[in-house]
């Protein structure tokens, strides 16, 4: 790719514990090359001339935000759950009806659009939790990755980059019960065959990667966690786990194990800096430890948290213990990291009664640079010379925004508010519309093809 300039008016650039005013930032072949703040409010370093070529992006200029944790079909379900009463276990019977009703084509056309609809909200990179794997009754496919493949498919034409965690899932309870229903289609049979499956999987293409992921200690029995594990460590992987999403997982699991699920996953060698485990809202003070102790991280995904009724977890605590942490939309009620990143801090005060736990910068940190990290993707998330070139503009003019100081956009803006979105050195969105997909179009025929309505 040529090379070109972007003139932002404000951009939030690394260490910085707010945004920078005028800057020029530089890109070749997908990369940052130079980033020049304005010297003086006149001229900046790279000289006048410069400017002539640039193209200004109004307002303020993120880096690339990344979704750590999603399931793509959930995005049938917004809407259609939420105004009943009951709790995460009577919201999954409704997940898995959605579940059972997709194939590689339904399910490509639902995450295009999906994944898009990310786009327009700033998301470049998306870690997607990836379970369902075969046939509804179980029977693989004749490409038995060809749900996944249609994941990656998916990606490339929204225009974002993707980590497909392929998620081990073999059992439906802690005690080993088999599985039954749409679960079927989850499992591989053990441990060994999940690798061999997974170890197929070619992406093809620089926009895509395959991680792995464990989902629950529900899942997965204890002695094949080390498989999983194992597995990962062996091919450089990000590794992701469901942990203590409910109280009811950490009942079972000390009824079953002697043991909460985080000390079972220490056992195994599940936990690392290479990990991350998702929720974790109810771990005791030990877990936090154990979790903090070995660099584990955490993605917090506060809009689905709050929307089943899970709780709240000990954000600040899990901080301070040293789990970097991450964001995630998970169940895509809302997909919005503005949103998700400034429940972080609203719900800690909920928590805790006091105010002030994560400054404007941590919460843009959770949202880019931790995220990216939490997926394999060392080289985003910062406005940085060598790093992928992923821009996010946020209007600072909106109904929201306007009067608001730039260092406010994490607790002012929503996904509404971003105009520009550029990906690897792509422009995906422009003046707030994707440019390749007519993202209400496709949501709206994808999902009534597998809701029927």
């Amino acid at each position: 790719m040529p090379l070109t300039r972007w003139l932002a008016e404000y951009a939030w650039l690394p260490d910085h514990a707010e945004p920078t005013p005028e800057v020029l930032i530089e890109v070749e072949d997908g990369r940052i090359t130079a980033v020049a703040p304005l010297v003086g409010g006149g001229t900046p370093t790279a000289g006048v001339e410069v400017l002539r070529d640039a193209t200004r992006l109004p307002g303020l200029t993120l880096p690339g935000l990344a979704n750590a944790h999603s399931h793509a079909f959930h995005r049938a379900l917004r809407g259609r759950t939420q105004g009943g009463r009951g709790d995460f276990w009577s919201w999954r019977d409704v997940m898995y009806d959605v579940a059972a009703r997709l194939d590689p084509d339904s399910y490509l056309a639902l995450a295009r659009a999906a994944y898009a609809e990310m786009a327009l909200a700033g998301i470049t990179c998306v870690g997607e939790f990836h379970y369902l794997h075969h046939g509804p009754d179980g029977t693989p496919y004749a490409d038995p990755n060809a749900m996944g493949a249609a994941l990656i498919e998916a990606a490339a034409h929204a225009g974002i980059r993707l980590t497909l965690l392929d998620t081990c899932y073999l059992t439906a309870t802690v005690d080993g019960a088999p599985l039954v229903g749409a679960q079927r289609r989850f499992g591989d049979g053990d441990a060994l065959r999940w690798a061999e499956r997974v170890s197929a999987i070619a992406p093809g293409n620089d926009h895509a990667r395959v991680g792995a992921a464990i989902h629950s200690v529900r899942a997965v029995p204890a002695e094949q966690l080390a498989t999983v594990a194992g597995w990962a460590d062996r091919n450089g992987v990000p590794l992701h786990v469901h942990l203590s999403e409910q109280p009811a997982e950490n009942d079972a699991c000390r009824a079953v194990h002697g043991c909460t699920p985080t000390r079972l996953l220490a056992d195994h060698g599940v936990l690392g800096p290479h990990t991350t485990a998702v929720h974790a809202t109810h771990p005791t003070s030990a877990d936090l430890a154990l979790l903090g102790e070995s660099r584990t991280g955490i993605c917090l995904c506060p809009t689905t948290e709050r929307d089943l009724a899970d709780g709240i977890g000990p954000a600040r605590r899990m901080a301070e213990a040293g789990s970097p942490l991450s964001l995630g939309s998970d169940s895509h009620a809302v997909i919005d990291l503005f949103e998700d990143a400034r429940a972080v801090e609203l719900d800690e005060r909920l928590r805790t009664r006091r105010r002030g736990h994560f400054t404007p910068a941590d919460l843009c940190a959770a949202a880019t640079v931790a995220g990216h990290a939490a997926l394999g993707w060392g080289d985003a998330g910062r406005l940085a010379v060598g790093d992928r070139a992923d821009l996010v503009t946020v209007r600072l003019d909106s109904a929201r925004t306007a009067g608001v100081p730039p260092v406010g956009a994490f607790h002012a803006a929503t996904a509404a508010d971003v105009r520009h979105v550029v990906v690897d050195g792509r422009t995906v969105v422009a003046d707030g519309r994707h440019l390749t997909v007519d993202v209400p179009t496709e949501l709206r025929d994808a999902i009534e093809a597998v809701t029927n309505r």
